[in-house]
């Protein structure tokens, strides 16, 4: 069965720093039209940091779309040519001010793949020690180290709400067993 969709048509709306914007009009296997909303994003990767005494590290930060502060794991985008595996180093010096020896990709999913194109790539970092670093100019965050116990209950409880922490936190969880 053919499930590919042919792009008629694209009608770019938006082009911002972070995101873009297109409508395309497909042309569906059984011949019909529809139109897909489609936000273009570069990529972005998240990491779960393990701390020497196994404890993890987490930032808080308020996050505008959701209108709260939200507890996740360090995360960002990449920059343009960047290889995932850099973008992870940079964002775990820039927001909790870690080194990590250690990487390892875990998994890469598509976070929301009905409407967008980003795909997050999720990494293992061990052999951590303490770096400085420089937040984006447009950040306020706050770092908080917690067990995975710890963690696990936050999120049974509602309180860590975000996709790419409780993947990677789940992730996490099912490599230590």
């Amino acid at each position: 069965m053919n499930h590919g969709e042919k792009t008629l048509e694209t009608q770019r709306i938006y082009d911002g720093r972070v995101v873009h914007l297109r409508v395309d009009t497909v042309e569906l296997p059984s011949g019909k039209t529809a139109k897909r909303e489609i936000i273009e994003h570069g990529g972005a990767v998240c990491v779960v940091p393990i701390l020497p005494d196994g404890r993890i590290a987490f930032v808080k930060q308020y996050r505008k779309p959701a209108e709260e502060v939200l507890l996740e794991l360090p995360a960002g985008g990449l920059e343009p040519d960047e290889e995932p595996l850099d973008c992870a180093r940079r964002e775990l010096q820039e927001e909790c001010h870690l080194l990590a020896q250690k990487i390892t990709p875990i998994f890469s999913f598509y976070l929301a793949p009905g409407y967008s194109s980003e795909l997050l790539h999720c990494f293992l970092t061990e052999d951590i020690s303490e770096e400085t670093g420089t937040p984006d100019e447009d950040e306020n965050v706050e770092t908080e180290i917690l067990t995975l116990d710890e963690a696990l209950q936050k999120l049974d409880a509602g309180e860590i709400r975000d996709a790419k922490t409780i993947c990677g936190l789940l992730a996490y969880q099912r490599m230590r067993v």
